[in-house]
């Protein structure tokens, strides 16, 4: 049986150098969490939230699932959500996408892989939605990507529609949704022309960042 001992051997070296640059750092670390962006990513491995932005530990609370999908009623991501803007009072709040990703590709090409599919049937319908859009992209790498970019914007848009956000913004909080697509290829993140910060902002920002997807 196989016990993962290199795992445990780099933690170990991960920690003494932690404290090696800064002996206090665990100590500061246990105190506090206090982030300021709640992060809503894609489970992919390759797409690490922390070390994409440049973030430590505890300055970003993150939420995963497959294809950064938002819908209203995943009780698991609701709660995340809930927890960030209540309790941490993140300031904002980032749908990250990125090209590349196995379920948006899954669910663009309507692939059966199973229980899954379940899950990906939220991304069928963006890509329903957009049905004329992605028909008029020739080739496929770049219908995957439109896609990709498509449902980051549907998703963001989903965030500002939950009852938590609007909430949040009736009583005066600051939160700002954003909507990011990261790039494997070059390791860059790219702002989608979502970012709403009030319910006034919400239509007005949604068909401005869909305009800047029909004239790409």
């Amino acid at each position: 049986m196989k016990y993962l001992t290199d795992l445990l051997e780099n933690n170990r070296l991960w920690a003494q150098s932690m404290v090696a640059q800064s002996p206090d750092y665990f100590e500061r670390l246990v105190k506090q969490q206090t982030p300021e962006y709640l992060w809503i990513g894609c489970s992919d491995s390759r797409v690490p939230a922390n070390q994409i932005t440049g973030l430590a530990p505890g300055e970003v609370f993150v939420h995963r699932n497959v294809a950064n999908v938002v819908v209203h009623t995943d009780f698991n991501c609701l709660s995340v959500i809930q927890y960030a803007v209540e309790v941490l009072k993140v300031k904002h709040i980032i749908v990250c996408g990125h090209y590349g990703c196995g379920g948006v590709r899954a669910a663009g090409q309507n692939r059966q892989l199973g229980l899954i599919d379940n899950w990906l049937r939220h991304v069928r319908d963006v890509a329903y939605k957009y049905q004329e859009l992605l028909d008029s992209v020739p080739d496929d790498e770049q219908k995957d990507r439109k896609l990709c970019e498509l449902n980051v914007i549907e998703q963001a848009y989903n965030v500002c529609h939950t009852s938590i956000i609007q909430n949040a913004w009736q009583r005066g909080q600051e939160v700002v949704v954003h909507g990011w697509v990261y790039d494997l290829q070059d390791g860059l993140l790219r702002d989608l022309n979502i970012t709403i910060g009030s319910m006034e902002e919400i239509s007005t920002v949604y068909h401005i960042a869909l305009r800047a997807e029909r004239l790409k």
